[in-house]
């Protein structure tokens, strides 16, 4: 009888031949999730388990694996042979010495003598008769003991499940390139495409001087908070300062936020050919600000040259976002009250529903492959 944490996985189960592609970057996910933790990982008969880890890491191990895409539940459990008295006893181990309790029984190896009743009902009665406290509850218990009798003659026996974060493994749904600013919704973005086994690469565009170093730290943390679930490792930043600064001088005021947007989706289509990105990612909400109107939408689209830019959050009210920052673990960090780059020389009356010929008149001032080039220049690379 042995401790291990049972994984159970998510939709690769949906999966056909190419099962074996899903498990296999799945359980490397599952490692490096687990990097500098001593433990084994074991594939389990439909099953993974984690075994081989110190007494006192078995929560350690469940919180890190919280995080990791393609994983429906986790139990703690003893695996034990299937023998009615091995069973019995790791189901004494696992039982608390009084209350109110039910056990319920998969029995996976259906050539195994009892049912699953049977088998509930003899554990149930040797239990009772060993902590004379317990009492049977099968409608309100205050605990279950959990049977899994699987088809390799062993049995797990557990007392609690957690949720897992499900979504496919990330990795096996290709590379998208996110637009990552210090607000609540792009790193919700990153995060729900993550969750679809998209594998996240984080670009964020600052204005230092006008925005200071505590804006830019705030991106660093959400991005690393971000990681955890993306399992990425580095944050790309741009410097706009010197386009915010061009289209103020040069252009009209109620455009400005439009015309920047349009040099962020260049430059960001740009840097994601270059690192081999397939798609960009925003957290764009249908309506939420000005800029983000169909018309606003439709004029940043008009720049990209190849590649599809995908909003999750185009159909999500603000209530729904923020319930899902909170869940992730990004809301109290994007609360803090540092600026990013879009409120800079931002007009007091933006364009709601920007004309395109009007768009391209402004930017007919504007030297704007030299502002990219210059941009994509100030490129740097934050390790996370």
């Amino acid at each position: 009888m042995k401790k291990v944490i049972v994984i159970r996985y998510s939709e690769m189960f949906l999966k056909g031949k190419n099962r074996g592609f899903f498990e296999r970057v799945f359980a490397t996910n599952i490692e490096r999730a687990l990097r500098g933790i001593r433990h084994e990982l074991r594939r389990y008969s439909g099953r993974y388990l984690v075994e081989g880890f110190g007494d006192g890491d078995a929560d350690r191990i469940v919180e890190r694996l919280k995080k990791v895409f393609g994983i429906h539940s986790m139990s703690v459990a003893l695996e034990t042979g299937n023998g009615m008295d091995d069973i019995v006893e790791a189901a004494i181990a696992v039982s608390r010495p009084f209350g109110s309790f039910k056990v319920e029984t998969h029995r996976a190896d259906k050539r195994y003598p009892l049912t699953s009743v049977e088998i509930s009902r003899e554990v149930g009665g040797r239990l009772l008769a060993h902590y004379k406290a317990l009492t049977v509850d099968v409608h309100d218990p205050s605990f279950y003991i959990y049977v899994d009798v699987r088809e390799n003659g062993t049995a797990l026996v557990f007392g609690e499940f957690f949720a897992g974060a499900d979504g496919m493994p990330v990795g096996t749904a290709g590379r998208g390139l996110l637009l990552i600013s210090g607000g609540i919704d792009s790193p919700v973005a990153g995060h729900m495409m993550a969750k679809r086994g998209m594998s996240v690469e984080c670009l964020h565009f600052h204005s230092y001087p006008y925005t200071n170093l505590q804006a830019k730290e705030k991106v660093v943390e959400l991005a690393r908070v971000l990681s955890g679930y993306t399992l990425g490792k580095a944050l790309y930043t741009v410097s706009v300062t010197h386009i915010q600064e061009s289209i103020h001088e040069k252009c009209a005021p109620e455009l400005m936020v439009t015309l920047l947007r349009r040099f962020m989706f260049r430059i960001a289509e740009r840097f994601a050919l270059r690192i081999r990105a397939q798609c960009l990612i925003t957290g764009e909400s249908l309506g939420q600000v000005a800029s983000q109107t169909v018309e606003g939408m439709t004029s940043s689209n008009s720049v990209i040259e190849s590649l599809p830019v995908l909003r999750p959050l185009v159909g999500f009210d603000k209530n729904e976002i923020i319930e899902r920052a909170v869940k992730i673990g990004t809301y109290d960090i994007s609360i803090q009250p540092y600026e990013d780059c879009c409120t800079v020389f931002l007009p007091d009356y933006p364009a709601i529903r920007p004309k395109l010929k009007d768009i391209l008149a402004e930017e007919e001032k504007l030297d704007v492959e030299g502002l990219i080039s210059e941009a994509l220049a100030s490129l740097e690379k934050i390790d996370l």
